[in-house]
C-alpha cells in the first residue's frame, strides 16, 4: 500500500528533486547531477543563444536548454574534455531546434514576437540582425557558429555533421545573401 500512495525514489525525476533538495543519500546515482549542473553553468549560455540563432524565441530556446539537459542526464555520455562535452551539448541543442522548426513548419501557427527594439541601440546594428535572422535556418546556424561562438570551420564542421568544405560553402553563400540585402543601401558608408 506504501508504493500507491509515495511514487517510487528511482526514477530520473525523483532522483533530480532529492538532489536538489540535498537530501540525496545515493553518492554514485548523483554524479551525473553534479556533471550537469556543472555542464550548465559552462556551457549553458552557449546552448541558449544557439537555440535562440534557431528559433527567434527566448522561451523555446529555454526549453531547448532544458531538453538538452535532459539528454545528459538520460544518455550520461562520457567525455574526453570540457570542449567535447560542449561540442556534444551544442550538437544536442542543435538538433532539437531544427526538430522544434521542422514541427512549426509541419504544425503553422501565428505567433507574437516577444523582441522589442532596445532604446539606444544602433539602428544599422538591428539592420544586420534583421538581416541575419532573415537567412534560412542552415546559413544562420553557421553564421551565428562562426561569428558569435568564434568556432572554426572544421569545429562548426564536427559539431553539424557536415564536411568541412560544405561549412565554407554555407558561410560564404551566407555572406553573398547578406551582401544582397544591403546593396543599394547606405549601410557601412
Amino acid at each position: 500500500m506504501e508504493g500507491v500512495l509515495t511514487p517510487p525514489r528511482r526514477g530520473l525525476l525523483a532522483r533530480l528533486r532529492l538532489w536538489l533538495a540535498g537530501t540525496s543519500q545515493e553518492d554514485d546515482r548523483t554524479q551525473p547531477l553534479e556533471d550537469a549542473a556543472l555542464a550548465l553553468r559552462r556551457h549553458g549560455d552557449a546552448i541558449l543563444r544557439l537555440a535562440f540563432s534557431y528559433l527567434h524565441r527566448r522561451d523555446e530556446a529555454e526549453d531547448v536548454l532544458q531538453d538538452t539537459l535532459l539528454q545528459y542526464l538520460q544518455k550520461a555520455p562520457p567525455f574526453s574534455s570540457a570542449e567535447h562535452e560542449k561540442a556534444w551539448l551544442l550538437r544536442v541543442a542543435a538538433n532539437l531546434s531544427k526538430n522544434r522548426l521542422s514541427y512549426w513548419q509541419r504544425h503553422p501557427q501565428e505567433e507574437l514576437s516577444d523582441l522589442l527594439p532596445a532604446e539606444n541601440e544602433d539602428p544599422r546594428l538591428e539592420e544586420v540582425w534583421d538581416s541575419v535572422k532573415a537567412l534560412p535556418p542552415k546559413y544562420r546556424v553557421v553564421v551565428h557558429l562562426y561569428y558569435y561562438e568564434q568556432y572554426t570551420t572544421v569545429e562548426i564542421a564536427r559539431l553539424l555533421g557536415k564536411k568541412e568544405s560544405t561549412v565554407r560553402s554555407l558561410l560564404a553563400r551566407a555572406r553573398g545573401l547578406l551582401r544582397e540585402n544591403w546593396e543599394g543601401d547606405d549601410f557601412g558608408e
